[in-house]
């Protein structure tokens, strides 16, 4: 359902904010509406409402297995615990190493700890800040996990199966 739940949080965030969105209310609209008028001038309005609903879904589920390696099974910081804003984003994440086409299935986010330190910063450069990163990490003492994309899968689920 991530699919689904980006969509609602794009338009929650449009909503919410109060100027300076209208080119952005504009284009989420022209994007929305081309791309229904498309699938129903091919499709039947029931095989369009399936269409969408398989597309979305599989779209959630390579959402999640982009998602999860980054994520699961790192450490969860305990409510009562206020780590300061580099511990929190580098112990909670992993990045996945590998070449140039497992940054393009993930869209860059394999380096998601230099996602979560710089967040607006455009993907295609998380790769170039990584040495900059790692080796700050390593002079205060703080742990930067990286593994590989089979690796992460297998921690995914043994974690998984731990919580069950």
């Amino acid at each position: 359902m991530e699919g689904w739940n980006l969509h609602v949080a794009s338009v929650r965030r449009l909503i919410g904010r109060r100027k300076g969105n209208a080119l952005e209310v504009a284009l989420l609209a022209l994007h929305t509406g081309g791309a229904l008028l498309f699938i129903l001038l091919l499709l039947s309005p029931l095989k369009a409402l399936a269409f969408i609903a398989v597309a979305q879904s599989v779209f959630g589920l390579y959402l999640g297995c982009t998602f999860a390696p980054n994520h699961k099974g790192m450490q969860i910081v305990d409510p009562g615990c206020r780590p300061d804003f580099l511990r929190r984003q580098v112990l909670t994440s992993r990045n996945i190493t590998g070449g140039w086409a497992l940054s393009v299935v993930f869209g860059g986010l394999n380096h998601q700890i230099e996602h979560h330190l710089f967040p607006s910063m455009p993907s295609r450069n998380l790769r170039r800040c990584r040495p900059l990163v790692k080796d700050f990490c390593a002079r205060e003492g703080v742990a930067y996990t990286e593994t590989t994309v089979r690796s992460s899968y297998v921690r995914v689920l043994r974690y998984l199966d731990s919580v069950r």
